[in-house]
């Protein structure tokens, strides 16, 4: 679950950092204080779209850290296939945002916004005002309804995918493969054309460098032989070279040096020269004595680079890839030679998997139904703990004449919310507030299944009021028996029922706005009911009923 959240320099928050709690966790405060820019920096440090005016003004940097004590398998699982590091059942996640980047990191290493959000997904589910809008997409259907059926069908749809890319790829390959037979011939001259051309340059490896090494000394020798016999000429050649003026140099040094052992010391050093410049001089006459252009190895050195450049540019850029290349072309030309063979068995390998990926689809098909079923009359039932009272809700699935990666259904979520009118699209019937308690309803189902423990609700109460907001709030409830629920909510109602009650607030100084957030006692908690019930005057009644609205709350979750 989510345990602590540290924001720096977003908006109008200079710094605030939460202690989050198990269960019902609910944010209020008075409009514009900041509720959304809380859930806005939890979204945007799970990888989130950052806008751009976001980091306080006058500020370098935006900060928001999440820290998470995790139980679940399925996040530890996730932590081990991202290869990141896990101590103590603790993840630290945190984006530091500037003007023009931002850096995110997890336990300590930078990691890209790609596996921030692959990691989001098991961490955290959060709904925000807009999310029920989702539903409207019959898309969302179908992955409502496997993520209520994922115990049954989660290593078959697993499966599935790998089948589905399988027979895509075949399918390619043979569409790629399946061509006319003028073509075909044509293909394959040309393949044997460039057989041959590799098989007569008989490449080595390393033979080209050695080549160039050989190229690079000939095509110089003139230069490297003048260059040579004038050093010669410097070090040994003459009565001035270098040799003899320092034979003459250790003569003195020999005269002097029985009265000095430093002098004795720098004559050995000296003598030492003269023989390293001895054994030098030797060396470099023997090769210049060795240089020698023939202008026919010359010739022949240059015509093979010549093959390996010319082949270089056709099929790589190393002799290792003109081979693979050649390796590739004798399969080729294998397949060619027996085209009729190969594009049988090519089809026959297509039929294989098509019949493997349908078998499979058909089995989770079967299974999706009877999903269907039960998913319904759970969400009917949700849905009217949530006032719904004469509702009917179905789902259908039927098959569509495509292949897919989850199969070939197609599911959609069909509604009636008054007696006598048949069931029809959701798009067609719900409005935005009935599909925020849609939405919850289907969150409270799929809650006993979702490995997911911690679940963000972001004025989920919008459009509702009365005893369908009482109704929403002992749902939360629900669901917070089973997961840590963090929540942001206008009703008193909801309000009441929070096991932990944090207010949100705006605090002015010298002209500088600033949000602050700080956690209620159970009176703070009172009082803060008080104001969302009575507004800007606070009298005793109001208070006496934001007390009484709690004890009522207290008495439901105890139930």
């Amino acid at each position: 679950m989510l345990v602590n959240l540290h924001v720096k320099n977003l908006a109008i928050i200079d710094e605030i950092e939460v202690d989050f709690r198990e269960h019902l966790n609910i944010l209020t405060g008075e409009t514009g204080a900041g509720k959304s820019i809380i859930i806005g920096s939890i979204n945007m440090a799970l990888g989130g779209k950052v806008p751009s005016d976001i980091v306080r003004e006058g500020k370098e940097y935006g900060l928001v850290e999440l820290i998470f004590h995790v139980n679940s398998d399925l996040v530890i699982q996730k932590m081990k296939e991202l290869e990141l590091p896990l101590e103590d059942n603790q993840i630290i996640l945190s984006r530091k945002i500037m003007k023009s980047r931002s850096v995110c990191k997890v336990n300590g290493e930078t990691v890209t916004l790609s596996i921030v959000r692959e990691l989001a997904q098991v961490l955290i589910d959060l709904h925000g005002q807009h999310e029920h809008q989702s539903l409207l997409h019959k898309h969302n259907h179908l992955e409502i309804l496997d993520r209520f059926g994922k115990q049954d069908n989660k290593e078959d749809l697993e499966e599935l995918q790998n089948l589905y890319e399988d027979l895509k790829k075949v399918i390619q390959e043979y569409k790629e493969k399946n061509i006319a037979e003028e073509e075909r011939l044509r293909e394959l001259s040309f393949m044997e054309y460039e057989k041959k051309e590799i098989e007569q340059a008989k490449l080595k490896i390393g033979e080209d460098e050695e080549l160039d090494y050989q190229y690079k000394k000939l095509s110089n020798a003139q230069l490297i032989a003048e260059n040579v016999g004038n050093i010669y000429q410097i070090t040994a050649g003459g009565v001035s070279s270098v040799i003899n003026e320092i034979g003459r140099a250790a003569k003195h040094l020999t005269k002097i040096a029985d009265y000095d052992q430093q002098l004795n010391e720098y004559l050995d050093q000296l003598q030492n020269i003269e023989e390293l410049l001895s054994d030098f001089n030797y060396q470099i006459n023997e090769y210049g004595s060795e240089l020698d252009f023939n202008i026919e190895s010359f010739s022949e050195i240059e015509q093979r680079l010549n093959i390996y450049h010319g082949l270089k540019a056709k099929y790589g850029e190393k002799v290792e890839d003109i081979l693979e290349y050649y390796e590739q072309i004798l399969r080729k030309i294998e397949e060619y030679q027996d085209y009729d063979i190969y594009l049988e068995k090519l089809r026959e390998r297509m039929e294989r998997k098509e019949k493997a990926y349908t078998s499979l689809a058909k089995k989770i098909s079967k299974r999706r139904k009877e999903n269907a079923v039960l998913l319904a009359e759970k969400i009917k039932e949700a849905l009217v703990d949530l006032n719904f009272l004469d509702v009917k809700f179905e789902i259908k699935v039927q098959n569509v004449e495509r292949f897919t990666e989850k199969g070939f259904d197609e599911v959609e979520f069909l509604i009636s919310t008054n007696p006598g009118e048949k069931v029809r699209p959701l798009s067609k019937v719900a409005s935005g507030g009935e599909l925020s308690r849609i939405m919850l309803a289907i969150k409270s189902v799929l809650a006993g299944q979702d490995a997911i423990e911690t679940l963000i609700f972001d004025e989920i109460d919008v459009g509702i009021s009365g005893r369908t907001a009482q109704k929403v709030s002992e749902k939360m409830a629900v669901i917070a028996n089973q997961h840590q629920v963090i929540c942001i909510t206008h009703l008193s109602q909801i309000a009441a029922m929070a096991d932990t009650h944090f207010v949100i607030e705006k605090d002015t100084k010298k002209g500088i706005t600033s949000t602050k957030i700080h956690e209620l006692s159970e009176d703070g908690s009172i009082h803060e009911l008080a104001r969302i019930l009575g507004g800007a005057k606070i009298t005793d009644t109001i208070l006496e009923s934001a007390r009484e609205m709690k004890s009522l709350a207290n008495g439901i979750k105890l139930r």
